[in-house]
């Protein structure tokens, strides 16, 4: 991955040093996206339907999900880079650790979204809402609970004084559009 001024990468890759936390995948992703220059940024407003397959011993896990609205998917980005510790993202014209972003690069590439169940069958769910590559590797599936999960109060200071806050690298001036978020 390109790094961009100011950005500092540990002097190792954590992937080659980790020890096995037991993460087990539970299932794949389908999207329409194969390449990250693809891929949509935080999946909110997008309107692609994804297919979320579940490995069959998973499968019995969907039982009760038809009545949610909205869940939380949890999936492994698989292709991100894991060393990047300090990171200027292409809507920021200054760094920040990687613990203040929603950045795909970080030593662990967790990555949460919410969406819209729209369909469940007997392998999987149809949803909106997702922001990853097509193959992604899915970590879990959780109900979306509005009354305790949603907190308009919350904020970022430092994103409110972005030169191009809640911006796509697409949308941004000339020289940033190759750079991820």
């Amino acid at each position: 991955m390109k790094k961009r001024p100011g950005e500092i990468a540990l002097p190792f890759d954590p992937a080659e040093t980790a020890r096995d936390a037991a993460v087990i995948f539970i299932g794949r992703i389908r999207t329409p996206w194969k390449t990250r220059s693809d891929c949509p940024r935080r999946g909110a407003g997008n309107q692609e339907v994804c297919r979320i397959e579940l490995d069959e011993p998973f499968r019995l896990g969907l039982q009760s999900v038809e009545g949610c609205s909205n869940l939380y998917i949890l999936y492994w980005m698989h292709e991100a880079p894991r060393n990047l510790i300090i990171q200027s993202p292409a809507f920021d014209d200054k760094t920040h650790g990687v613990f203040a972003l929603r950045s795909p690069a970080r030593p662990n590439p967790i990555a949460l979204s919410v969406v819209d169940l729209l369909k469940i069958d007997e392998t999987g769910l149809d949803v909106r809402g997702l922001d990853c590559l097509d193959g992604t590797p899915l970590i879990d599936i959780k109900p979306y609970f509005s009354e305790t999960d949603a907190r308009p109060e919350a904020t970022v200071a430092w994103r409110a004084h972005a030169p191009y806050p809640g911006r796509r690298s697409k949308d941004l001036p000339k020289g940033n559009e190759e750079t991820e978020d």
